[in-house]
């Protein structure tokens, strides 16, 4: 498999932000609007290292994309529910790791103040998503359901994006406390460990694991 097509497969998703908040392609119910206004002009912390906006809409993004690939097996009211604990599982995150179950309790607060009347019969349900996001995990991927388990494969695929030099290395070393040299001579061992529930995620991000491990290797060299 050539570099370029890595690449094309590594960046294509269905559906950009505006079509998923408009919900274009009638996957779930209603739209995402309102929620989209919350995280923009509410969430605390658009401007963090790496738990920021970039971060919550990239696994929104994604969870769009599985949410497609298994709109047989989900119904919309699952999808809406997925995409909106997409959406609030780091909303108002400190930029600090460390104390994820505070973390968590954080997000499920803000998603409690913020719920769309609509959503109030599903309130429980999101709030059990977002739980499940607490890291390090806490369930095998046996015990998930669907929607849990699309939702942890993306909150784990930022290594695979464009644009994780910056997300990252930079971003999560400062919120690690750490260099980001010693993230980076992480990567090898971290990409190489993730173990993915879907089989979605395992299409999407198992062929490019090869060709993230050799950039980021390249790239210490680069740095020797």
């Amino acid at each position: 498999m050539t570099t370029e097509l890595l690449k094309k497969m590594r960046d294509f998703v269905r559906g950009n932000i505006p079509e998923i908040i408009r919900n274009d392609d009638n996957l779930y119910e209603g739209n995402l609007r309102h929620y989209f206004k919350i995280l923009f002009y509410h969430a605390r912390n658009i401007h963090k290292p790496y738990h920021n906006f970039r971060h919550m809409m990239h696994v929104l993004w994604l969870a769009y994309d599985a949410a497609g690939y298994y709109k047989n097996r989900l119904t919309k009211k699952e999808i809406r529910n997925l995409l909106i604990a997409a959406m609030f599982h780091d909303f108002d995150h400190p930029g600090m790791i460390g104390y994820d179950d505070c973390n968590v309790e954080i997000a499920i607060r803000g998603l409690k103040k913020w719920v769309a009347p609509i959503d109030l019969d599903q309130l429980d349900k999101i709030v059990t998503l977002i739980q499940k996001t607490e890291f390090p995990y806490k369930a095998e991927g046996s015990n998930l359901d669907l929607s849990t388990q699309i939702l942890l494969d993306c909150d784990m695929s930022q290594s695979f994006s464009s644009s994780w030099l910056q997300q990252v290395i930079f971003g999560l070393s400062q919120e690690m406390s750490v260099s980001p040299i010693a993230v980076l001579k992480d990567q090898e061992a971290f990409i190489s460990n993730i173990q993915f529930h879907t089989e979605w995620a395992k299409q999407k991000f198992d062929l490019q694991r090869v060709h993230k491990i050799e950039e980021a290797k390249a790239l210490l060299e680069l740095l020797e």
